[in-house]
């Protein structure tokens, strides 16, 4: 945005300052000329009384002495005319290239030769007529090489083009000042926000300097952040203090259940393995739970060897099920990725605990994990019956279950949960319906080396 404004800023006051700098450099132009065409005007008044001495008593000698005279002393090329056009004494002035003459001849002194460019500047011309009474008796005419005004123009406009230079540096630094005065609390919101986003909740943006508008800018984000900490510490306090409430409760529970399965006969040692299992996936989502309550329990990203925490994960799962089929499959003995471990063993428990329950017990569930070019993906693939295409949306919506699985036993909150997990850790969760059926689960992170 910085350099948009700033090219807003300066555009214009560039174009003033070239609309200014060739109009002063046309008057410069007409300046120079203007001063000299006097010069040689006022010099041929004086040279005129000669001119009609020798137009009266017809004798050149006495204005062409004067006339010498002023060509070796300015280098000036002069001429005199009487009232028929016709040559009374010259210095080598061709009368014939000044149509100036015409115009003295008949009363009137020509006009300067006016260029607007300094290259077309050649000769400074001055015709002025001679009267004697108030008739015209002849002309007097002079012709001077431009050479020192074309340079003198040159040196005004280099002048003039060395000064817009400078002057556009300065107004560059000023748009370039007014645009960082303009923007400064636009970055501070920014800044603040990417803040907020990182789970600093009580980011506030200080009062700065700037237009009044965007001083309401920050005052109404300020003012925005308030409520929104406000509410956000409500909701995380009640998470947590209703995880911690149910905690001792489950606990507990547990604790009865493992005293049942000692006593319980043999034929309901399913069913009570069934509850064990339950309850267990109630501690694992009251775990995740906490972990979301407070952004502040989630560790900044780390390196995480990701095919050792599928690895040990996996061999929880197989301890608790040896009959069951799991497949590991991964590109490299190690593969680094940059996250919480806590939220990714969180995430991947809950995903695999999904698979587990709605695929059969005789399908296999099969895992890997793969590095990509800047994140680090693990797929979790199970055979069961899926879902339909127009519901796969929906699995991550808290308490949102599957008509075509409601007598399977759960809560609804597994899926949503791992990919609120991977969201807060930079991550993402992302379902696919492959073609074969079933359901793949791909839990995707960013690389380590990129943090680096």
């Amino acid at each position: 945005m910085r350099p948009r404004l700033v090219a807003l800023l300066f555009v214009p006051i560039a174009l003033v300052l070239l609309l200014l700098g060739t109009l002063y450099a046309g008057s410069v132009t007409r300046a120079h000329q203007q001063e000299i065409f006097l010069d040689r005007a006022r010099d041929a008044q004086y040279l005129v009384i000669a001119a009609r001495q020798a137009i009266l008593t017809d004798d050149p000698e006495l204005v062409a002495v004067d006339l010498e005279r002023y060509r070796d002393v300015y280098g000036v090329e002069s001429a005199v005319v009487d009232q028929a056009g016709m040559t009374v004494a010259s210095t080598g002035l061709d009368v014939e290239d000044v149509p100036e003459r015409h115009a003295a001849v008949a009363g009137r002194q020509a006009d300067m030769r006016e260029s607007l460019w300094p290259w077309e500047v050649e000769q400074i011309v001055v015709a002025e007529p001679v009267f004697d009474g108030g008739d015209v008796i002849g002309a007097l005419l002079t012709s001077s090489d431009a050479g020192d005004v074309r340079q003198g123009i040159w040196y005004s406009w280099a002048l003039i083009g060395v000064s817009g230079l400078v002057l556009a540096m300065l107004a560059m630094v000023l748009a370039d000042r007014t645009a960082g005065w303009v923007l400064r609390p636009v970055r501070a919101v920014e800044r603040a926000m990417a803040n907020m986003g990182g789970g600093r909740l009580d980011e506030r943006i200080p009062e700065s300097a700037g237009p009044p508008e965007l001083r309401q800018v920050v005052e109404r984000f300020n003012e925005m952040a308030e409520r929104v900490e406000h509410q956000m510490r409500r909701q995380q306090e009640f998470v947590a203090n209703a995880s911690h409430e149910l905690r001792n409760p489950l606990n507990a529970l547990m604790l009865r259940i493992e005293g049942l399965a000692l006593t319980v006969p043999a034929e309901d040692a399913e069913e009570v393995e069934h509850v064990r299992t339950e309850a267990e996936h109630m501690a694992q989502i009251l775990d995740a739970l906490l972990l979301l309550a407070d952004d502040a329990n989630l560790g900044p990203a780390q390196p995480v060897d990701v095919t050792e925490l599928v690895a040990m994960r996996l061999e929880v799962r197989r301890a608790v099920d040896p009959d069951r089929v799991i497949t590991f499959e991964h590109t490299a003995p190690e593969v680094w990725a940059a996250v919480d471990p806590t939220a990714l063993e969180a995430a991947f428990d809950t995903v695999v605990d999904n698979a587990w329950k709605f695929s059969p017990a005789d399908e296999p569930l099969e895992v890997s994990v793969a590095s990509g070019a800047r994140t680090v993906e693990i797929v979790v693939r199970d055979h069961g019956s899926g879902v339909p295409p127009d519901q796969l949306d929906r699995l991550t919506e808290r308490f949102w279950r599957s008509p075509g699985h409601s007598a399977v036993r759960g809560s609804g909150l597994g899926l949503a949960i791992a990919s609120e997990l991977l969201a807060a850790t930079g991550g993402e969760l992302r379902l696919e319906l492959p073609d074969d059926g079933g359901l793949r689960v791909r839990l995707q992170v960013r690389r380590w080396e990129d943090e680096a």
